[in-house]
């Protein structure tokens, strides 16, 4: 785990390198960033902010939403997977919205995740970016994985936990724009496998967890490539898998590359 004061130095090298990070998603009304985060669910960023517009110019209130035939928006949906439940999701979560609190999102995280279709790290992008509520933490697949690896959290894959961690270490009016710069962080994974990130963002990851990721790099390419006397320790490996030797890299053992090039994410 990470001192106080460590913890304060990588929020600022990040929120120094990414100043402008946000919400990759693109919306205008608060209902439309509701439904975006929905769809985005098990589909990207990209190819919600594809679709978005045809729907909304479709769909162009709230009302419009919810007096919708299920049927007719999982076509405007579809390509984002999961189509029907989304489109369900979506239809009924409007009804609620207009029923309950007047066309308003509700504020608090009680509400929000009582909302079909509504998880907790929808809601608290909700309050962060919507309602700039302090100490707001999106948990999603990123910050999961960079929070582990930056050392921020030690070695848990339960969001609500992860959540409950960083909201005692982070600043909380830096919160929610931290979870946005580790979205822009992974996005350059690959440049960490080659020593390519920005000499301020290299900081935030030790010696030894460089290593660790150039060596999950190396294992899955040729064998000449492997740098000398690395260790491996790749971070993503199931109990049941043991730690691979610099050896066994360097004897080009096909069915090693295969695991690394899973483990590859970052």
């Amino acid at each position: 785990m990470r001192t106080p004061e460590q913890v304060e130095e990588i929020v600022r090298l990040l929120l120094e390198e990414y100043p402008d990070a946000a919400c990759s998603l693109d919306w205008r009304k608060d209902y439309e960033l509701l439904f975006s985060v929905r769809l985005a669910a098990q589909c990207t960023d990209e190819r919600v902010n594809q679709i978005t517009p045809a729907l909304f110019e479709r769909f162009p209130t709230l009302e419009a939403f919810a007096g919708a035939d299920v049927a007719e928006v999982e076509k405007y949906v579809h390509s984002c997977g999961f189509f029907r439940a989304k489109a369900r999701d979506i239809v009924a979560c409007s009804q609620v919205l207009l029923e309950k609190y007047g066309g308003e999102l509700p504020r608090t995280m009680e509400e929000l995740t009582a909302l079909p279709g509504v998880g907790r790290k929808t809601a608290n992008l909700i309050l962060g970016d919507v309602f700039k509520v302090p100490g707001s933490t999106v948990v999603d697949t990123h910050c999961i994985r960079l929070s582990n690896r930056m050392g921020l959290v030690d070695d848990l894959k339960d969001p609500v936990k992860i959540e409950k961690e960083l909201r005692k270490i982070l600043p909380p009016d830096k919160s929610s724009d931290f979870c946005h710069c580790l979205v822009l962080q992974s996005g350059i994974c690959a440049g960490i496998f080659r020593d390519k990130l920005p000499p301020s963002l290299r900081k935030i990851l030790t010696r030894e967890k460089r290593a660790t990721v150039r060596a999950c790099w190396h294992s899955a390419a040729p064998a000449s490539a492997v740098t000398e006397g690395v260790n491996v320790h790749p971070f993503e490996r199931s109990e049941d898998e043991a730690t691979p030797s610099v050896t066994s890299v360097r004897t080009g053992d096909s069915s090693l590359r295969e695991g690394a090039n899973k483990e590859r994410i970052m």
